[in-house]
Formats: C-alpha cells, sequence, structure tokens
C-alpha cells in the first residue's frame, strides 16, 4: 500500500512537470510587442476631421481616454498625437449644424488647443462629394457669372467671420471631392471644365484676400487613381486656377490597404512632378472594428506620405475618428464605449 502511494506520487509529479514544460514551451500567448508609431517631420500634420462633434456632444455624446475618464474630444486627440483640425463649412443647413456660426465654435476650441485648422468648403448646404455638388438652395437660381461673384463673396465672409474671431486657418478647401467639379450643373468639371476653374479661382483669389498664409487646397477622392488627377488637374491648369496643395481621400480595406497605398504613394510623386504642389490626404478612414489592421494601414500610409521627397507629402487626416454608435458610421476609430483604439496609435500620441 505504502509503495502504491509513492508510485502514485511520483507519476502525478511526472504528469505535472510534463504539463509545466510543455505550457511554458507555446502554450501561453507570446508577450505583445511594443508598438513604434513612425517618425515624421515636425511639419507634417497628423489631423483628424471632427465635424459632427458638437452635434454629437448635444446628442448627449461623451468621449473617454483610453484610462475610460472622460475628457473634452479637442484636448483627447491633441494627447493621441494630432496636431490639426478639419471642419467642414456648409452654407444654410436645415439643422443649422456646420454653418458659419458652429464652425467658428468648434475652429475656436481647436485653436485652444493648440491645434492648426482646415476649413473644407463644400458650397453646399449638406453633403457635396463625387456622386452630388448640389448648389446651395439660395444659390440655385443664379446665372453663372453670378455664381462665381456669390462664391467669391460667401468665402470673403466666412473667412473674415473666423479673422474677426482670432482665426488663421493654415489650409482652406475650396470645394470637397470636386472629382467632376462642383455648384452643378454650371461647375461640372467634365461638362463645363472652363466654369470649374473659374469656381476655383474665384474661391482662390477669396482666401488669399483675408489670408495670403493660408494654403489653399483641391481635393479629390481616391488618391490612387492617377488618371483622373491627372485629367482634372491639366484641366485646371489650362483654365488658369490656381491651387497651394492637392488633397487626395484614400478608404481602403482590411485586404487592400497595400496595394491602394502604394498607388497613392506612386501617384503623389506624379503630381509633386507634374505641378509642383504639395500634397495632402485631407480624408483616410478603415472599419472601427478593425484597429490593428487600420494601424497598420495607417503607419504605412503616414510613413509613405511623409517620405516623400522634399517634404512635399504635407500630412494625413482621419475623416471623423471620434464617430461611434452614431448615425451608422463604421469607420470611425473610437470603440463602442467611447474610448479610442489602437488604430490611432500611429499618430504617435499617449
Amino acid at each position: 500500500m505504502q509503495m502504491k502511494n509513492v508510485m502514485w506520487g511520483c507519476l502525478i509529479c511526472a504528469v505535472f512537470f510534463t504539463i509545466s514544460c510543455s505550457s511554458k514551451k507555446g502554450g501561453n500567448p507570446p508577450p505583445t510587442q511594443t508598438y513604434t508609431p513612425p517618425h515624421v517631420a515636425i511639419t507634417f500634420a497628423k489631423g483628424a476631421d471632427i465635424s459632427w462633434v458638437t452635434q454629437m456632444e448635444a446628442s448627449g455624446v461623451k468621449f473617454y481616454n483610453k484610462s475610460g475618464q472622460q475628457q473634452d474630444i479637442f484636448a483627447l486627440l491633441k494627447s493621441l498625437g494630432f496636431n490639426s483640425i478639419r471642419l467642414r463649412a456648409w452654407v444654410n443647413p436645415s439643422d443649422g449644424w456646420c454653418n458659419t456660426a458652429d464652425l467658428v465654435k468648434k475652429a475656436l476650441r481647436a485653436q485652444n488647443a493648440g491645434m492648426q485648422v482646415m476649413i473644407d468648403f463644400h458650397y453646399a448646404d449638406s453633403w457635396a462629394d463625387p456622386g452630388k455638388q448640389p448648389k446651395p438652395a439660395a444659390w440655385a437660381p443664379l446665372t453663372f457669372g453670378t455664381l462665381v461673384t456669390t462664391l467669391h463673396d460667401y468665402t470673403v465672409h466666412v473667412m473674415d467671420t473666423l479673422k474677426t474671431n482670432g482665426i488663421t486657418p493654415t489650409w482652406v478647401q475650396v470645394g470637397n471631392e470636386v472629382d467632376d467639379g462642383m455648384l452643378w450643373e454650371d461647375g461640372r468639371a467634365s461638362a463645363h471644365m472652363a466654369n470649374f476653374a473659374a469656381f476655383v479661382e474665384a474661391g482662390y483669389q477669396a482666401v488669399k484676400s483675408v489670408s495670403n498664409t493660408t494654403k489653399v487646397i483641391v481635393h479629390v477622392s481616391n488618391g490612387y487613381d492617377k488618371t483622373h488627377f491627372e485629367w482634372l488637374f491639366d484641366g485646371l491648369k489650362a483654365n488658369n486656377a490656381q491651387w497651394d496643395v492637392i488633397g487626395m481621400s484614400l478608404y481602403p480595406s482590411t485586404s487592400n490597404y497595400k496595394t491602394l497605398d502604394a498607388e497613392c504613394e506612386s501617384n503623389i510623386n506624379d503630381m509633386v512632378s507634374r505641378y509642383g504642389s504639395p500634397v495632402m490626404l485631407c480624408e483616410v478612414g478603415m472599419e472601427a472594428d478593425q484597429p490593428i489592421t487600420s494601424r497598420d494601414f495607417l503607419t504605412d500610409i503616414i510613413t509613405k506620405v511623409d517620405g516623400i521627397s522634399s517634404h512635399y507629402g504635407a500630412g494625413v487626416f482621419y475623416w471623423e475618428p471620434e464617430a461611434y454608435n452614431w448615425q451608422g458610421y463604421n469607420l470611425g476609430a473610437f470603440d463602442n464605449t467611447g474610448k479610442p483604439t489602437m488604430a490611432l496609435d500611429a499618430f504617435g500620441g499617449n
């Protein structure tokens, strides 16, 4: 009986030792590797478009840091490494959000947080993008010539209002994703390139009349589409329109981002060589529920843009990263509890 107990004891010890060794050899997951964000030039814009923020806050939405502490979104983004904020401007939106008064409130908060400001003129009462470029309702009956003057005067008014409040935007977009022009049908580029160029030039002159240091951007989607960019900017150049920066959007999937990033980098180099213009990604985004892949995408594209020769890659802006549980938008970079995901680690903050 005693011998049996000894034998059983030895057997149990042997089994325990074997399991223990097996566990040490690979049963536990490896330790998490330390992530190092891309190192970029001090002048590189690490930005976010958070134009929804006042509307979200009015609806009771709150934002939290990684530790779960509630925090002002501007201060939170600053701590995450962002140095620039992009804000859209709508002419006369039906609900008031993104009108001039709302724009000024957000721009003041951005400036008080130590951020640079980009203004994105849609020249519409609501969304303008590649699939729609509607005129503001009040502008609809105007002739082409009056439209040019009205666009100019509206732009001056918004710039003057910002200036009166002590805000000088670093950049201003004249139009949003103007793949086929703006203020359709008068300014549809495929039918009336000269008209579209006149609108761009009117916006350019308006911005410079208030602030000659502000850089004017012409912004087009699908930053990988070199053929389309050459067509549009060749058309603007041939019709004597001016710009300072070429803006792009890039929304790849988790499976094709490496390919599209490489094509976008090639297009940026082409734009720099062809027009001598700095290039900026004014909008990027990826699925919020894929934070690791999103971080990899952001790391790759930030590195590529910053690596363009002579610092002609001017910056990268994430579109509405703070959006969570909001209007069905799923390309933000906050989780469902209102905290930033690891995707935003690519911007180099805490």
